[in-house]
């Protein structure tokens, strides 16, 4: 087994077995929680340029060769479904409608046996074409990212003038039944944030589910400042001006937005704070890199290489085992406000949201 630390060589050993781990085939760790939500990036390459996440040239795309292949990607996910407790996979990038062969991963993964939740993350370019496709091979629902309602700020903020296409492509998966379909908007201080309310009402009017995210230090260029990110609490204060906002009754368990009813419901509108409010006691996810690194956390520093142990020669039950030692170290947080915070190596693109 190999664990890779990111920046350094590859180091030899990786997590070993800790004899208080407990005999339990999920993905627990020693803060109580339990891994059953599998976020699966497919690529890290991206067909916009968003301004918040990689240069306007973009990024040193990860060789083919260093890719899961298809049949790699479907053997790891079959052993986290049938023998670590995953119940949910979600599917991200990069740009995962970029992947070849994304309808047979998906519809390999929807076949498998208890039969998980699928959901999957887009920009939208090009969903308008495969949201039927896609519905047909197993999704169950989609986050589609749209940051501005209008054509000059896309085009500023993606560097793409591609808007027409990601409005295009929500109105498709909505008549393909891929419900909710979650607008996920990320408000940038001076950029779009006088358009909160605007998104709400464009999301509330077309049937959609709007969510806001907090920009967290994830860019490769690291420049995320604090003092320019827009938090929740303005962002609830923006929603405010126009929206009746009510706390959701319903349980959150390990979701990370929190929800509120938009002018008494049924629509709702919900809040990723992982800046300012992190939800890290509840967290309930692992994440599979597309070169098959295991990582705990969005933010960690340090990964697992289950693609070795694939091209090795490993048993399911070693890739396994090995997988829950990787969970098991897992950190109480991310430590975003802690002074000793260090930005991951990798940017957004190469882990997956």
């Amino acid at each position: 087994m190999t664990a890779t630390e990111l920046g350094l060589p590859a180091l030899r050993g990786g997590p070993t077995r800790d004899p208080a781990r407990p005999d339990d085939p999920r993905l627990v760790d020693t803060f109580g929680r339990v891994a059953t939500d599998l976020r699966i990036s497919l690529t890290d390459r991206c067909n916009l340029r968003c301004t918040y996440c990689m240069p306007a040239e973009g990024l040193d795309w990860m060789p083919r060769d260093e890719q899961l292949t298809d049949d790699e990607l479907i053997r790891l996910i079959g052993v986290a479904v049938s023998q670590l407790g995953i119940e949910e996979l979600r599917f991200t990038g990069g740009e995962p409608l970029l992947r070849k062969g994304l309808e047979h991963v998906l519809g390999a993964s929807a076949a498998m046996l208890p039969r998980p939740d699928i959901s999957l993350t887009t920009n939208g370019i090009g969903l308008a074409r495969r949201a039927e496709a896609l519905a047909a091979a197993g999704v169950n629902r989609l986050n589609v990212s749209l940051d501005t309602l209008r054509q000059d700020r896309f085009a500023s903020i993606t560097r793409r003038d591609r808007l027409s296409d990601v409005l295009d492509g929500l109105a498709a998966a909505r008549d393909a039944g891929l419900a909710p379909v979650k607008i996920n908007s990320v408000l940038l201080r001076g950029v779009n944030d006088d358009e909160a309310a605007d998104l709400l009402a464009f999301a509330v009017e077309n049937g959609y589910q709007q969510r806001f995210i907090e920009q967290m230090p994830l860019d490769a260029q690291h420049g995320w400042e604090r003092t320019e990110m827009v938090t929740a609490g303005e962002i609830l204060e923006l929603l405010g001006e126009r929206f009746t906002l009510t706390p959701d009754s319903e349980e959150r368990g390990g979701a990370p937005a929190e929800r509120w009813l938009v002018d008494g419901g049924p629509a709702v509108v919900g809040v990723i704070a992982s800046v300012t409010r992190p939800f890290c006691g509840a967290c309930d996810r692992t994440r599979l890199t597309a070169d098959g690194q295991v990582r705990s956390c969005l933010f960690a520093n340090t990964e697992t290489d289950l693609r070795a142990m694939l091209r090795g020669g490993s048993s399911d039950r070693e890739i396994a085992d090995v997988w829950r030692d990787a969970m098991w170290a897992k950190l109480a947080g991310h430590g975003i406000n802690d002074p000793s915070f260090l930005q991951p190596d990798r940017p957004m693109s190469a882990i997956g949201g």
